[in-house]
């Protein structure tokens, strides 16, 4: 069988959540099926840090996609060309954007529907292309997977879509993450000149995941509170945004960019706690992995992120700061519930496993075929 996939969106920097998805699923299904032939359609040269089994083809299709014109142009003429011209049998597009028209399967994963409810989160161009395209990719695509049951049930409401098309195949967590021991933390954290304590948050530096509450509630939580500082993972996304600070919290709130895995997985195992208040979310990947390192959980209590932490975390309300500075203050001396969540987040993180999401997705790859 010949598979098309769309991986434009590994880059080889500053991978985030659509190229880890990818990845992670990727290189397990080739591996995993060598009697398949696999075609990889990336939007510039692949990243010399990418070696994939010799069962698959690397294709670098013009013109690189950073633009919605360009991913007009590239998902509606170049990719249909090469899949046509590669007699590509199923495509399945990890980002859920797809070439329309194809008279051959198609898998779409759509991960959430932001735009649809928050256009103005995102910059007027991109909305519109989201709004324009995404209801048409859905209704393209033979077969939809998405990462929540919260997300299938919004994509079942807003494109009127039955609910047998869409399947829930809950992502994975990187290996990387994993807890350290009390005497680890302090070493990491004395090389690293981290804080002694910290909150944690980890996500692209986009409107939704709610940063101006955040620093809000968190400098209502330090007026009373002069031994814990708050470190932030990740880049702008979109727009660089402008962030409130009062001058007495400037050197307790730290934003350190995009920080590679290895090293991400270590600033997570040694927080005091993971804070994760946006109002919109798909997923949440950065949920499991604090669950994965036995870091207690603050969570918002909006959009799917009940569904994924289930008992393991404590919720507040990501519109309130009220509210989410009394979480802040309750997680950070609350030694037992901090014992409790941790134990609760170790069982809940058995959900997620990326092998098993693997062999879920190639189900869903062949019975496309079949």
């Amino acid at each position: 069988m010949r598979v098309g996939i769309n991986t434009r969106s590994l880059l080889g920097f500053k991978m985030e959540g659509f190229g880890n998805y990818t990845l992670e699923l990727v290189l397990r299904i080739c591996k995993n099926n060598p009697e398949h032939q696999f075609y990889l359609y990336f939007d510039r040269a692949v990243a010399p840090q990418y070696t994939f089994p010799e069962n698959v083809v690397c294709h670098a299709v013009f013109p690189p996609t950073r633009h919605p014109l360009l991913y007009i142009l590239w998902f509606q003429w170049s990719l249909k060309r090469k899949l046509k011209k590669d007699q590509i049998e199923v495509f399945w597009s990890p980002d859920g954007m797809l070439p329309l028209g194809l008279n051959i399967p198609t898998l779409a994963s759509i991960h959430d529907l932001n735009f649809e409810h928050f256009p103005k989160d995102l910059p007027r161009i991109v909305s519109a292309y989201y709004r324009y395209f995404f209801p048409k990719f859905a209704q393209q695509a033979t077969k939809i997977i998405t990462v929540s049951q919260t997300t299938k049930a919004d994509i079942v409401a807003c494109y009127q879509l039955p609910s047998d098309r869409i399947s829930v195949i809950y992502n994975g967590v990187n290996k990387a993450y994993q807890a350290l021991s009390a005497e680890q933390k302090i070493r990491f954290i004395t090389e690293q000149q981290l804080p002694k304590n910290y909150f944690l948050f980890v996500g692209s530096l986009h409107p939704r995941k709610n940063i101006k509450r955040l620093l809000a509630a968190f400098q209502l939580f330090a007026a009373n509170d002069t031994d814990t500082a708050l470190v932030i993972v990740g880049s702008a996304m979109w727009q660089t945004q402008a962030f409130e600070i009062q001058a007495e919290f400037k050197n307790r709130i730290l934003f350190l960019g995009h920080v590679d895995t290895l090293h991400l997985a270590q600033i997570m195992a040694a927080a005091t706690a993971f804070i994760y208040i946006p109002y919109f979310e798909g997923f949440g990947m950065p949920l499991a992995e604090a669950m994965a390192t036995q870091t207690p959980i603050l969570a918002g209590n909006k959009s799917c992120l009940p569904e994924i932490a289930a008992d393991a975390a404590l919720f507040v309300d990501p519109f309130q700061i009220q509210d989410i500075a009394q979480g802040m203050q309750q997680i950070k001396n609350d030694v037992a519930l901090q014992t409790e969540l941790k134990q609760k987040g170790l069982e809940r993180v058995k959900a997620f496993d990326w092998d098993h999401a693997a062999t879920l997705v190639w189900h869903e790859i062949k019975n496309l075929v079949s």
